[in-house]
């Protein structure tokens, strides 16, 4: 036999191929990671355990040194670490917030110090963790609308709501902006120009964890929970995972505790909660591949649409399920243990496999606009992955559910 043609060569073989998908290549070494270092060690932190690195499928995270065991600390970063309103506070802003009125809110106060650190540039006492942050992020709001137009159709209305909504918060924040003249050789207008602004909404979006409410009298009654994690941020979700997360009071430090193990040189990821993809793409701007939470949403028309159009309880159904998420004429006599009626049980399933048909036709669909659009739109090819990659995961789930009720709909007949 020649040599590394055996068994054991082949499970060698397997065991490489498997680590080397999740491992990722170490980045360390680059300028901006090393000054991060520097930074994070003149205020008392420095990591043991996690070193930055990219990943195939993630991009960037942070990658174990050592094997992780359950109940081990991840990542322990120290107050001073952490960017809060009390971080703004103390700022230079400070003396405008709190003579501002109506008072601002602590989101508005996390961007607007987002945005003049950033245009401060060297000058920025945060610039090492400013300059590993995303230059651009990927949320609906900063998609092309064209890209926006090829959305699934609820997460396509929740999305021009979002941009809709914050474009209004840019609007009603100008007058504060102007207020801030004297800190700025500069026209304010130019430093707080509406992408700017949306660059910093974004960041506090999608990276901001969750520190206990705190209330300050300067600011407005909106929760203020946000804090700015310098290198925590950079572990990714992952929704198989679970780790405790908070800070902790006693020893000022924002505390991630992992609840199960992880083998060296894998990547070290996070929850950000039960998400499904169209949230996760709203909220976060990814998609998770094998997402245990995604779902394909039924709108209301398309239940009308395909419901038995001699229903006399139709207006009821509906209500039913939009005020409890389920419908069924008869869940009150199944929660009671009933027994549904033959009939009723084919019809359902008749339905259901209509609307599966239905939802499937539209996928594929959407799926070859969207490829013919990345031959076409170069520039957008980036924006048109991701929206291809949300369609394609919500296509696996109407196959699998294809084919359940067909296996349903054959063993009751």
């Amino acid at each position: 036999m020649k040599k590394g043609r055996g068994r054991t060569s082949r499970i060698r073989r397997r065991k490489l191929f498997r680590s080397s998908e999740s491992r990722g290549v170490n980045e360390s070494y680059k300028p901006e990671f090393i000054e991060l270092k520097k930074w994070l060690k003149e205020r008392k932190f420095e990591d043991m355990n996690l070193t930055p690195a990219r990943f195939p499928g993630t991009g960037r995270g942070l990658m174990s040194k050592i094997s992780l065991q359950e109940g081990q600390m991840i990542i322990s970063l120290p107050e001073s670490c952490l960017l809060t309103t009390d971080t703004v506070i103390r700022s230079y802003l400070g003396a405008y917030i709190a003579k501002w009125q109506p008072p601002l809110s602590p989101l508005l106060a996390l961007c607007t110090f987002l945005v003049a650190e950033k245009h401060a540039g060297d000058r920025s006492v945060w610039k090492p963790y400013l300059e590993v942050l995303p230059k651009a992020y990927t949320c609906p709001v900063c998609l092309e609308p064209e890209v926006v137009d090829l959305l699934p159709k609820p997460l396509k209305a929740k999305a021009r709501e979002q941009r809709t909504r914050l474009q209004e918060f840019f609007t009603s924040s100008r007058d504060f902006f102007s207020s801030l003249q004297p800190l700025f050789s500069e026209a304010v207008e130019s430093i707080f120009s509406y992408s700017a602004f949306l660059w910093a909404w974004c960041t506090v979006n999608t990276r901001a964890v969750y520190m206990k409410p705190r209330r300050r009298r300067c600011f407005s009654a909106e929760p203020d929970t946000y804090a700015l994690a310098p290198y925590l941020d950079l572990l990714n979700h992952s929704p198989d995972v679970q780790v405790k997360a908070a800070f902790n009071e006693e020893t000022r430090c924002y505390e991630i505790r992992t609840v199960s193990s992880c083998r060296k040189h894998e990547e070290v990821f996070i929850c950000y909660g039960p998400h499904d993809n169209q949230r996760l793409l709203l909220e976060y701007g990814f998609v998770s591949i094998h997402n245990p939470h995604a779902c394909v949403y039924v709108s209301k028309d398309i239940l009308v649409k395909y419901l038995p159009s001699t229903d006399k309880q139709m207006k009821k159904k509906i209500s039913i399920l939009k005020d409890h998420d389920f419908i069924d004429t008869c869940w009150k006599k199944v929660l009671l243990g009933e027994i549904i009626s033959d009939t009723n049980e084919k019809t359902s399933l008749d339905v259901a496999q209509k609307i599966c048909r239905y939802f499937i036709e539209e996928t594929n669909a959407m799926l070859q606009k969207v490829s013919r659009m990345k031959a076409e739109e170069i520039a957008l090819i980036n924006q048109l992955t991701l929206v291809e990659t949300l369609w394609t995961e919500e296509l696996k789930i109407l196959q699998a559910s294809a084919g359940i009720l067909n296996n349903l709909q054959t063993a009751f007949t």
